[in-house]
């Protein structure tokens, strides 16, 4: 099962790393609240046909306890919500910071959500391995040879990434208490249109939304909405289910490393030998990571 979950979580992150050229395509044309808030809409609406179909395969099973499905629906909007407010602001600021500090540094200052979530977990009374905490050392340190090329320096741009990063290990706490007690799929559908509808007031306050921008943006919003919103969140909410959160935010963090992959093969971009060793850490932190589990069986 944990196996299963890992390989889950590990699709989320492939996604969302070739979605990388697709996200940057629709920034082209649009503002960080604009692209944000469509792409989520999108992805809120990609997912009712699966809704709609998974509820009809399990309707006799949602007719046998009307009580407990009173309290299950509860349960869904509170976690819907709870997502949506947490994944609105972590994408919002990410996006602002990145019109403000480079792609590098944007990218290994998100990453501290892998020191962030296991040291919040020790809040939360779980505990977290020293095989875990050895994974997340080398997973930074894989991450430094991967994006940092210029010398580390601390801008406004650097401060909204790095609340950023605060918020991300937030919301894999908040997928990790409410994941295992409702539907991971309609949890996801209602975070998204949260995040639209959230997004909605910011547009109107401070960007130009205009159909020509859309219309020339519909290639990277339908892929990022559809595959990088709709698809991948919700596996990572499926896959987060009874998993170490710790473990999970490793293996999500593989996004960087498969970002300068897909740019490397799909776009001819070259692999230094720097980001090469980043790449060979970060899935050596993710094996490493693991092996608590295996013992566990």
């Amino acid at each position: 099962m944990k196996t299963k979950n890992g390989l889950i979580l590990f699709l989320a992150a492939f996604i969302w790393g070739t979605a990388f050229v697709a996200q940057s395509m629709g920034m082209d044309y649009l503002g960080p609240f604009g692209f944000n808030g469509i792409r989520s809409l999108v992805g809120g609406v990609s997912l009712l046909p699966c809704i709609a179909a998974l509820s009809q395969v399990n309707r006799k099973a949602r007719r046998e306890e009307k009580g407990a499905m009173q309290g299950d629906r509860k349960t869904l909007v509170t976690g819907g919500v709870c997502c949506g407010l947490c994944l609105f602001a972590a994408s919002s600021l990410q996006q602002i910071g990145i019109q403000y500090t480079t792609v590098g540094k944007a990218g290994f200052i998100t990453a501290f959500y892998i020191v962030l979530v296991p040291v919040f977990g020790i809040f939360l009374k779980k505990h977290i391995g020293w095989k875990v905490w050895v994974a997340v050392a080398l997973s930074l340190v894989g991450l430094y040879f991967l994006c940092i090329t210029e010398a580390f320096t601390i801008g406004k741009g650097d401060i909204y990434v790095f609340v950023c990063a605060l918020i991300f290990s937030l919301h894999i706490l908040v997928i990790d208490y409410f994941a295992p007690k409702t539907d991971g799929v309609k949890m996801s559908c209602i975070q998204f249109f949260v995040v639209g509808i959230l997004s909605l007031p910011f547009v109107l306050a401070f960007e130009t939304v205009t159909p020509e921008a859309v219309l020339k943006s519909v290639g990277p919003i339908l892929y990022a909405g559809v595959m990088s919103s709709g698809v991948a969140y919700t596996l990572q909410i499926i896959g987060q289910k009874n998993m170490n959160p710790a473990v999970a935010s490793l293996i999500l963090s593989l996004e960087s490393s498969i970002s300068v992959l897909a740019g490397w093969v799909v776009l001819g971009q070259n692999l230094s030998a720097r980001e090469g060793i980043g790449c060979v850490m970060m899935f050596a932190a993710i094996i490493l990571a693991q092996i608590p589990s295996m013992e566990k069986k």
